[in-house]
């Protein structure tokens, strides 16, 4: 049974959550303390989010600026694997298009292959953290998610990058795919966006999981469109419990996510971080069991800066 099947057949809402690797240089640790706080409530799988490298100005002894290209959160391929092997709990790491090449997307399936990690999720990621000088070569780089989902195609049919047969995995890969209940940044509109979905869909998209909403109803419009248009694969629901007062206008800034006036007219009366919390966790124990009720098959949280926050609403609704 694949792990998508997993999560339509059980009796139950699922959950699950998405961590990022540890700064450079920080342990695996890190990632553990998450994990330990919310292994308890059965997670089916956990994200591994993936960062690409980028440029920063370091000061030198001359007092001159230097560029110096960084990964600030490497080890995406062995967190995952190590998430598996301490925890028996299905990893599923982040494969994006910005900032690698088809080579090094190539060689992180092979790894994966070589870990047992056969799960991930494909995703083109956030071009606007690219350094603004960086030549995207079509012939060494994917620009779309789609692209990327060709090259995981071919890889389970045992065809590489070449053009080459190689033994084609025991395993194939599964994967999903994002999506976006508010639309994407980029899409002209939501039909639009709804076709590419369904595009990713058509290749081989086994689910999807949406980018963070406040407002149900924004994501219940979003899931009677998909169905409209033949898109039949589990919509899953990703879910970030405010935790700071900033969040209120960064959070759509970032994310193009709107706060639904009755949350924005409560955070506005809070006078502290702690008290923006607490209005956070209610919010979402609210949105959960609504989704619940809904019979949606798993609820994902994004856990960063949150995990607390997830840990208390985990306990209200599971």
């Amino acid at each position: 049974m694949s792990l998508i099947d997993s999560l339509i057949n059980s009796d139950k809402t699922a959950f699950s959550f998405e961590t990022l690797p540890p700064l450079k240089g920080n342990s695996f640790t890190k990632v553990c303390n998450i994990i330990d706080k919310l292994r308890e409530f059965d997670p089916k799988y956990i994200n591994i989010t993936t960062h690409h490298s980028e440029y920063i100005y370091r000061e030198t002894p001359n007092g001159l600026l230097e560029k110096i290209n960084i990964r600030k959160r490497p080890g995406t391929v062995a967190i995952a694997a190590a998430i598996q092997n301490k925890y028996h709990i299905p990893a599923i790491p982040h494969i994006i298009c910005k900032g690698f090449t088809k080579a090094e997307t190539e060689y992180a399936l092979i790894d994966l292959q070589f870990l047992g990690v056969h799960d991930i999720l494909l995703l083109r990621g956030d071009a606007n953290k690219l350094d603004k000088d960086q030549i995207i070569d079509p012939k060494l780089n994917h620009e779309h998610a789609t692209d990327l989902i060709e090259q995981v195609n071919n890889y389970n049919k045992g065809i590489d990058l070449e053009g080459d047969h190689f033994e084609k995995p025991t395993t194939p890969f599964s994967y999903g795919v994002a999506c976006y209940p508010e639309k994407h940044e980029e899409a002209p509109n939501m039909e639009s966006d709804i076709s590419f979905l369904k595009k990713k869909v058509e290749m081989g998209a086994e689910y999807a999981v949406t980018q963070m909403f406040f407002d149900n109803s924004k994501y219940f419009s979003f899931v009677d469109k998909c169905r409209e248009k033949g898109i039949n694969i589990p919509i899953i629901p990703g879910i970030k419990p405010i935790v700071l007062l900033s969040q209120l206008t960064v959070l759509p800034k970032i994310f193009r996510t709107d706060i639904p006036e009755p949350l924005a007219n409560e955070l506005n009366k809070c006078k502290s971080d702690e008290e923006a919390k607490q209005v956070g966790i209610e919010w979402c124990i609210e949105q959960c069991k609504e989704l619940i009720r809904y019979g949606v098959p798993s609820l994902h949280f994004y856990t960063l800066l949150a995990t607390d926050s997830v840990r208390q609403i985990a306990k209200a609704i599971y």
